[in-house]
C-alpha cells in the first residue's frame, strides 16, 4: 500500500473520533410523585396514551372547524416553515464531515528573467481546506444542529396542540354565547309581558308606581345583557375567524347544543412521569438541552490541533493545447493549527457553552414543573366542575318551581308582584350561571386533553 493510501486511511479513521462532549444527565423530576387527588403510583401502572382528536370531538361541525385551522393557521405554517430551515441546517452540517471536491482549471503567464514569457496552466479535482475531525468539533456541532432540528418537530406538535385546544375553546364559547342569547331573547320577551301587565294594572290604580318601576329595571337588565352577549359573540367569532385563517365557510354541520356535548370523553391519568416527558414542550426543551450539552464538545474541541487537508490531482502543462496529453500530477497540503494565544476566547467560548448547558437544564425542569401545574390543575377542575354542574342544574330546577309557583300566588291574589319579579330575576341569573358551568366544564375537558399532550398526529419522520 503506497503511503498516500495510508494516510488517507488513517484521515477517515481520525475523522471518526469520538466527541468531547460530557455525557447527558437528565435530572429527576422535579415534582411530586403523583397529583393530588389522583391515587398512587404502582407498578402495575402502565403509560397511557390520549386518543386522536377526531375521536375525541364527537361534534361533527367542531371537527371541520379544527380541519380547516389545520390548512389555514399562520402560526402552524410558521411552525412547519422553522421545520424546513432546520433541515436545511441540518442538511448542511451533515455535510461537514465530508470533504467538497472541485473541478479547477487555470492559467497563468508571467515575464522571466530572460525577456520571455512563462505560462503554465493546470486542470483537475481539488479538495480545500477539509478538516479532520480528531476531537469530535464537527460531530458535536452536527449533533447540536440534529437535536435543534428536533426540538422544532416538538415545537410544530406543540403548536397544533394548542390550535386545538383554542378553536375547541373558542367554538364552545360560541356555543354558550348562542345559547345565552336564546335566553336572554326569551326572558326579554317574558319581562316585556310582563312590564305591559303591571303598567296595565298601574294605570288602573291596582298596582304601586314601586311595581312599576322594578318591572321597567328588570326590563331594561335584559336589554343590557342582550346588548353585552352580542357583542360577546361578535368578539368570540372574530377569536375563531383568526385561529381558522379564514372567515366561517358556509355548509358546515348543524352544530351540537350546548347540553348535549357539555361532557367529553374521561381521559384516564397515569404518572407524572408518563403524563409530562410525552408532551412536545417538555420534549422540545429536552433537545434544547441536547443541543447545548453537544456545543460544549465543540467548544471543548477548540483546544486541540485543528487539521486540515488540501490537495489536488489533474494535468499540468506550458501549453493550452497540451494539458490533457501530458502526464498527472498530484500535490497534497496538510496544515495543523495548535491555539497557542487567543486572549481567552475559547476559555470564554467553552464557559459560555456550559452556562448554555446550565441554562438549558433550568429550562427544561421549568418546562416540567410547568406541564406538572398545567395537568394538576385541570385535575382539580375536572374533580369540582362535575359535582358544580349537578348542582347548579338543581339550583335552576327549583328557581324555575319558584318561579312558577310565585306567578301562580300573585295571579291568585296571594302575593305581591314584588315575590314573582324576584323568582323572574332569580331564574334568569341560574340560567346564565349553569351556562357559564357547562361552557367551563367543556373548556377544562380541552385543556386537560391539552396538557396531557394529546392532539397531534401523523408524526414526522425523523433522520
Amino acid at each position: 500500500m503506497s503511503a498516500r493510501s495510508k494516510l488517507c486511511l488513517l484521515a477517515v479513521a481520525l475523522s471518526g473520533c469520538s466527541s468531547l462532549a460530557p455525557p447527558l444527565q437528565r435530572p429527576a423530576l422535579p415534582v411530586a410523585a403523583t397529583f393530588a387527588g389522583q391515587p398512587p403510583a404502582t407498578q402495575a401502572t402502565t403509560p397511557m396514551a390520549t386518543p386522536e382528536w377526531q375521536s375525541f370531538f364527537g361534534d361533527a361541525r367542531l371537527r371541520e372547524l379544527i380541519t380547516l385551522a389545520l390548512q389555514n393557521n399562520r402560526d402552524l405554517k410558521l411552525a412547519l416553515l422553522n421545520i424546513e430551515q432546520a433541515r436545511a441546517q441540518l442538511d448542511l452540517r451533515r455535510a461537514d464531515p465530508w470533504p467538497s471536491l472541485n473541478a479547477g482549471l487555470s492559467g497563468s503567464r508571467q515575464p522571466t528573467s530572460a525577456g520571455g514569457i512563462s505560462s503554465s496552466y493546470s486542470a483537475g479535482v481539488l479538495v480545500t481546506a477539509y478538516e479532520l475531525d480528531l476531537f469530535g468539533r464537527v460531530r458535536s456541532l452536527a449533533d447540536a444542529t440534529l437535536a435543534q432540528y428536533l426540538a422544532t418537530e416538538e415545537a410544530r406538535k406543540a403548536v397544533q396542540i394548542s390550535l386545538l385546544a383554542a378553536v375547541a375553546n373558542s367554538y364552545y364559547a360560541l356555543l354558550g354565547d348562542e345559547e345565552l342569547l336564546r335566553i336572554t331573547r326569551q326572558t326579554l320577551v317574558t319581562r316585556e309581558d310582563s312590564y305591559r301587565l303591571i303598567k296595565l294594572r298601574f294605570d288602573n290604580g291596582a298596582s304601586s308606581q314601586i311595581d312599576l318601576r322594578q318591572a321597567e329595571s328588570l326590563l331594561e337588565s335584559a336589554r343590557v345583557t342582550l346588548a353585552q352577549a352580542t357583542r360577546q359573540r361578535a368578539l368570540d367569532e372574530n377569536a375563531l375567524v383568526l385561529l381558522l385563517g379564514q372567515a366561517l365557510p358556509a355548509g358546515l354541520p348543524a352544530a351540537l347544543p350546548l347540553d348535549v356535548t357539555a361532557s367529553l370523553p374521561i381521559l384516564p391519568v397515569g404518572l407524572p412521569s408518563d403524563v409530562l416527558l410525552r408532551r412536545p414542550d417538555v420534549r422540545q426543551a429536552e433537545q434544547q438541552l441536547i443541543a447545548a450539552n453537544a456545543s460544549i464538545g465543540a467548544a471543548r474541541a477548540a483546544f486541540f490541533p485543528r487539521i486540515s487537508l488540501t490537495g489536488s490531482v489533474g494535468s499540468v502543462s506550458s501549453e493550452l493545447s497540451g494539458l490533457f496529453s501530458n502526464g498527472m500530477a498530484w500535490s497534497f497540503a496538510p496544515q495543523l493549527l495548535q491555539p497557542i494565544f487567543d486572549a481567552g476566547r475559547n476559555q470564554a467560548n467553552l464557559r459560555a457553552s456550559e452556562v448554555g448547558r446550565d441554562i438549558a437544564l433550568a429550562q427544561y425542569e421549568r418546562a416540567i414543573q410547568s406541564a406538572f401545574r398545567e395537568v394538576a390543575d385541570a385535575l382539580a377542575g375536572r374533580a369540582t366542575l362535575g359535582e358544580q354542574l349537578r348542582a347548579q342544574q338543581a339550583q335552576l330546577k327549583a328557581e324555575q318551581d319558584r318561579y312558577r309557583l310565585a306567578e301562580l300566588r300573585y295571579r291568585g291574589g296571594a302575593a305581591s308582584y314584588l315575590d314573582a319579579l324576584d323568582g323572574q330575576r332569580s331564574l334568569f341569573t341560574a340560567q346564565q350561571a349553569l351556562l357559564q358551568v357547562q361552557t367551563q366544564s367543556l373548556q377544562n375537558g380541552v385543556t386537560l386533553y391539552r396538557v396531557l399532550g394529546g392532539g397531534w398526529t401523523a408524526e414526522s419522520t425523523r433522520p
